[in-house]
């Protein structure tokens, strides 16, 4: 249970108030973009490490994917408060988040069976989480701010379109994985019968 990927998931959790903190409390957005980076960055380094090293488990399953959500919806919630990104952007990267993680999440109390992301799913999580950042940075004073900004229009796009297209793709796996998942929970309740 508490492998190295599941303690570096857990260190990301516990660093959203601290994001928040730099964001609010100091008011310094390049701290707070720089940190949120940081924690998108060991997203794909707990991922790598279950895998490489044979560290995978049920927990981490559950625990990655809602810590990379809570993260998304709290940093892009602070930076919509803050001003620090292009608000529709910002509000159209946060209603996917609700509308398709509050579906997974629902589905999944029905008995949906868990499901891998997608390579499009996890490119346009990557773009997302560089385009947030991105755009801190280019909301701060820094010289080099409108570089930033660029990058996160770079990122943005492609990953706002991504995100909205795989969710649309994941309908199919959705519905495929609630009849799965009903079907073998109906069969484990036959077998202790």
């Amino acid at each position: 249970m508490w492998t190295v990927p599941n303690l570096i998931t857990l260190i990301r959790l516990l660093c959203i108030p601290l994001f928040l903190w730099l964001l609010f409390g100091r008011d310094d957005v390049v701290a707070a973009a720089l940190l949120l980076g940081g924690l998108g960055a060991t997203d794909w380094v707990d991922g790598f490490l279950a895998r490489r090293y044979g560290w995978v488990s049920e927990l981490g399953k559950v625990l990655d994917p809602t810590a990379d959500r809570l993260l998304f919806v709290v940093g892009v919630g602070g930076i919509i408060v803050a001003g620090a990104a292009p608000l529709w952007f910002a509000w159209l990267v946060v209603i996917r988040e609700a509308l398709f993680g509050g579906t997974v999440a629902i589905l999944t109390m029905f008995g949906m069976k868990r499901f891998d992301v997608t390579l499009l799913g996890k490119a346009a999580t990557l773009c997302l989480m560089i385009a947030m950042p991105a755009f801190m940075l280019g909301s701060s004073d820094l010289a080099s701010a409108p570089l930033f900004q660029l990058l996160g229009w770079a990122f943005g796009i492609p990953g706002l379109v991504l995100s909205y297209y795989t969710a649309i793709r994941y309908i199919p796996t959705l519905r495929t994985n609630l009849r799965e998942g009903r079907a073998l929970r109906a069969d484990r309740r036959e077998g202790a019968a």
